[in-house]
């Protein structure tokens, strides 16, 4: 008892504001937050659990010119400019089943000379069209980023803080419109161990303002062994990260066991060689420890293998014994599965592909690995990352052209493949269908 009341952080402590101006700037960035008005479906249940799902992770961080932010192309933009030499993006989103409001005009144009279009995470009806993909092609829902960066208490943040939150807003109207599972998921990449108050003070104003996880009417939060899921990604990383596990230790345990802001299970997302306190994980025998708090470990594995070796049987291998370690605590293990990745445009210096999809067999042969290991479930990376061009979701084989601009396709693949195969690995998963 004396080690829990330790990190039991007091709600008057964790909230405690950096000035009164910072705080109403703060609380302003989430006055438009409300609860649901009513179910979208009153006889619908809440989903439990991870088993048979296959979960994607959604940034929803794609701001544009004119989508009613001063965001200008956030998340499209380098350097503050968003024109042919200038962006962050290696993959283009399809937008030929948006409507024309949707469609934000970009200096970038096809090879006929017409104007190329972006999209909007802002727009209400761009998230509902993208949940209404997953519903339709049987990914199960979303794991909505919430950049630990992006919820600062400076004023000069109030206009992304506000931004994010509406894309949480919306993420959940759209799930629960179209029968899927969401959860939060905090990523604490950029943060700082004197920051983690910041956090919860966020965490306070979306409980209250929005009931996020204690809505009654939302019936599309993520539950886990009967209490909500809260993701916490960034836990036990080697990268020279300002917080350590004593700071992520008690942020985990304010949303677990805080009398007052508690009561969820908590999935963490940690690195790819955390049993082994290796290579991407810190050496400290406290990660270990750490990790038996959660409820759900997930290793993150984008860029730690660029094929599926078989007849080596490495990755099979890892996860057997990742398996095994979870099974013996107690925990879930939720894999990722990634379709590729590059980040040629944000970082000229790497090659375009850097590794390669292959036509879908990279994805493919890692869900065949997955179920082959024993897993049931998989985290998809990412549903609409066209930054790193790991995206699942739409995206065109007719990219911009021209002087400076240099992007991937699908490959003269249908736009919709990557959906297809994550419906059809779920379905593997779940041994619904043959290998």
């Amino acid at each position: 008892m004396k080690h829990f009341l330790a990190f039991a952080w007091s709600a008057t402590a964790l909230l405690a504001p950096a000035t009164a101006k910072d705080t109403i700037s703060f609380s302003q960035a989430f006055a438009d937050l409300t609860p649901l008005q009513a179910p979208t479906d009153t006889t619908r249940e809440n989903p439990e659990g991870l088993d048979g799902r296959v979960m994607s992770g959604y940034q929803g961080w794609f701001r544009a010119e004119g989508d009613g932010s001063s965001l200008k192309f956030s998340h499209y933009s380098k350097g503050g400019k968003f024109e042919p030499g200038h962006c962050t993006i290696d993959l283009w989103p399809d937008l030929s089943e948006y409507d024309d409001d949707e469609k934000f005009p970009t200096p970038f144009r096809h090879a006929d000379g017409s104007v190329a279009h972006v999209f909007s995470s802002l727009h209400a009806k761009t998230v509902d069209r993208h949940f209404l993909w997953m519903q339709q092609y049987g990914i199960d829902g979303a794991f909505i980023q919430r950049f630990a960066s992006v919820v600062t208490s400076s004023p000069h943040s109030y206009e992304r803080l506000k931004a994010d939150n509406r894309k949480l807003k919306l993420c959940r109207d759209a799930a629960n419109a179209n029968d899927r599972a969401y959860a939060l998921m905090y990523d604490l990449s950029g943060w700082k161990s004197d920051r983690f108050e910041i956090l919860a003070r966020d965490w306070k104003q979306l409980r209250t303002r929005m009931g996020l996880t204690l809505d009654a009417n939302d019936r599309s939060y993520l539950q886990f062994d009967g209490k909500p899921l809260v993701a916490i990604w960034g836990v036990g990383f080697s990268d020279d990260r300002e917080y350590d596990l004593d700071d992520a230790e008690r942020f985990i345990r304010l949303l677990k066991h805080n009398p007052e802001w508690g009561g969820c299970s908590i999935m963490l997302g940690v690195p790819y060689y955390w049993r082994e306190l290796d290579r991407d994980a810190v050496s400290a025998p406290k990660l270990l420890k750490v990790l038996q708090l959660a409820d759900v470990i997930s290793p993150w594995a984008v860029g730690r293998y660029h094929e599926v070796d078989f007849a080596k049987g490495k990755l099979i291998e890892h996860q057997n014994a990742d398996l095994a370690w979870c099974r013996k605590h107690g925990i879930h293990y939720l894999p990722v599965i990634y379709p590729g990745f590059s980040w040629h445009n944000m970082h000229p210096e790497q090659p375009l592909a850097s590794i390669p999809r292959r036509g879908g067999k990279f994805y493919w042969d890692q869900f065949v690995a997955a179920r082959a290991a024993g897993n049931r479930s998989a985290y998809l990376a990412m549903f609409d990352e066209i930054d790193e061009a790991t995206a699942i979701f739409k995206c065109t084989n007719n990219p911009p052209t021209g002087e400076g601009v240099t992007f991937l396709d699908y490959e003269g693949l249908p736009s919709d493949h990557y959906l297809k195969l994550s419906g059809a690995g779920g379905r593997l998963l779940r041994g619904e269908v043959p290998e």
